[in-house]
């Protein structure tokens, strides 16, 4: 265990997305370290598997069927959660849409989509908790992004325009909420194994041999590793610390490849 056993003991999560991908290890990191969870995601078919897992641990778990686009739904959740648990202490805004598409064969729709759940749901999210927190004196949001935010990765336009966007509302929030004691921080991951989209973008080996040469520690990251870096966000150690984006991704966001020395001159290359 890489945290102290039971440091969030008392505290209730709320975790968008949480029953799948990255979303499910946060769920069940934040349960293991002793928080009640509440899921929420559009599919509730994604339930089941989680709220056994969190129970199976000792914690209590609420899982609510909501689209984060919708600003109504955001607020029920946080009603819901205050229902049944009387607080919300940390929010983890995982829920994303995404898929590979050239920007200029990108429909509307398509654009729309993802920006509607990256965005515009990691706002309404954010804003639906705020009241409880204010209330109860503080807490702390952590948002999920991705480094192609900043990478420029091709067929990702709507995603990473979404992401980025959401890297400048973690740093506008953080500063506009400060005096609530609420703190918004970012963990933003590199190419992480066992999640949907790994799988969509390395469908083959050759392209999987191709990222890991853009990435120093030569590896993708575990969903672990993303949950571990969400704990310390929402951790006693981190009580100093707002505005900030922790990034996960095995130094890919250095783009090191570009200032790889030749073999013939040591120039860059």
């Amino acid at each position: 265990m890489v945290f102290r056993e039971g440091f969030l003991e008392g505290r209730v999560a709320v975790v968008t997305g949480g029953g799948t991908g990255i979303g499910f290890v946060v769920s069940r990191e934040l349960a293991r370290h002793g928080a009640d969870v509440v899921v929420a995601s559009r599919n509730p078919e994604h339930h089941a598997q989680i709220v056994r897992e969190v129970e199976a641990l000792g914690r209590r778990a609420l899982a609510l069927q909501a689209d984060v686009r919708d600003p109504e739904q955001t607020k029920r959740v946080a009603e819901r959660a205050l229902e049944r648990f009387g607080r919300i202490d940390i929010l983890v805004n995982n829920a994303a849409g995404n898929f590979l598409c050239p920007a200029e064969k990108l429909t509307p729709n398509g654009w729309r989509a993802v920006v509607e759940i990256v965005l515009n749901g990691t706002f309404f999210m954010s804003r639906a908790v705020l009241p409880a927190m204010r209330a109860q004196g503080g807490g702390s949001i952590v948002n999920i992004g991705a480094n192609y935010a900043w990478l420029a990765a091709p067929h990702v336009a709507h995603s990473g325009a979404a992401k980025a966007g959401v890297l400048n509302l973690t740093r506008t929030l953080a500063v506009e909420w400060a005096p609530y004691n609420v703190r918004v921080n970012a963990v933003t991951p590199g190419p992480i194994d066992d999640t949907e989209g790994v799988r969509r973008l390395m469908g083959d080996p050759a392209t999987k041999r191709a990222v890991l040469e853009t990435i120093p520690l030569k590896r993708l990251g575990r969903r672990e590793e993303v949950a571990w870096a969400v704990l310390f966000l929402v951790s006693p150690a981190a009580a100093y610390i707002t505005g900030h984006n922790l990034v996960v991704d095995g130094g890919m966001w250095f783009n090191h490849r570009m200032f790889r020395p030749t073999a013939t001159d040591g120039g860059l290359a």
